[in-house]
């Protein structure tokens, strides 16, 4: 069976809808909004997430409130206390591919690395780039990837089927060739669309070594259908990673979506 996660982004207005200034555009040391303090905070997450029968979580950087020893030592013990994994930090800004500042979106994204290698994280999601798909870019791309992922050896590089560098199976499996071992795969199963998703969710399933299960929702529901045809095509490939559910649904309880994901889940990998 797969493990059950969760991203940190399906639990953004549990946890106050905050969001950390910090972006490669400036200096990658802004940290200057505030959690709301009736919110969940982040530190009392893990043990809310072990009552409800989590085992796993991936955190999205703009969620942490700070990036000061103590704080990351903190939130490492509490992760520990409740038995849950940080599967992955999820590195939510950057551009590889940038032609004025990749150099300095590379510098901000390995400062990141080390806050992810000092919580004891499994991995870190990179985007593979920002700009429209070229040989070039690609071999950019992964080049940049791999290096990040040399100078971090403690810690899993996995990009990801996300933003405008890897729009199909093509692009992915192209970056991924092109760093050989180094990067991995984080597959999610929302970001795309149209007729050829599931032939290109298909084409690049055997590399998942984790996942973002993203179910679309509307006012009328979840979109069960096509939530369970893209979790079929994992579960063909021999998926049995964490699966990280990723609601941002239209309902303000995230806890019932997520437990409307979950329920899908049990459906297709029971």
């Amino acid at each position: 069976m797969v493990t059950r996660a969760v991203s940190s982004w399906s639990l953004h207005r549990t946890l106050g809808q905050f969001k950390s200034s910090d972006s490669p555009a400036g200096n990658g040391e802004s940290l200057a909004a505030t959690p709301d303090p009736d919110a969940l905070s982040l530190l009392d997450l893990p043990a809310e997430l072990r009552k409800r029968g989590y085992d796993a979580v991936q955190i999205c950087h703009f969620h942490l409130p700070s990036r000061s020893d103590s704080y990351l030592q903190e939130l490492r013990a509490a992760l520990a206390a409740s038995d849950i994994t940080l599967d992955a930090l999820l590195i939510d800004d950057g551009d590889l591919t940038s032609a004025e500042a990749a150099n300095r979106h590379e510098s901000w994204i390995a400062g990141w690395l080390d806050t992810g290698t000092a919580l004891g994280a499994r991995r870190a999601r990179i985007s593979a780039g920002r700009s429209a798909p070229t040989p070039d870019l690609l071999r950019q791309s992964a080049q940049r990837l791999r290096r990040l992922a040399e100078s971090h050896p403690d810690i899993r590089i996995v990009t990801e089927n996300w933003q405008e560098m890897t729009p199909d199976a093509a692009t992915v499996n192209a970056v991924l060739a092109e760093t050989g071992d180094a990067v991995g795969l984080l597959i999610d199963l929302g970001n795309w669309t149209g007729p050829s998703k599931y032939d290109d969710l298909a084409a690049i399933a055997p590399l998942a070594e984790t996942c973002h299960a993203k179910c679309h929702f509307s006012d009328t529901g979840a979109d069960g259908d096509d939530y369970r045809q893209s979790l079929q095509v994992l579960k063909d490939a021999g998926f049995d990673g964490p699966l990280a559910l990723v609601y941002d649904g239209p309902s303000d309880d995230e806890w019932a979506g997520l437990e409307t994901e979950w329920a899908l889940v049990r459906e297709v990998f029971a």
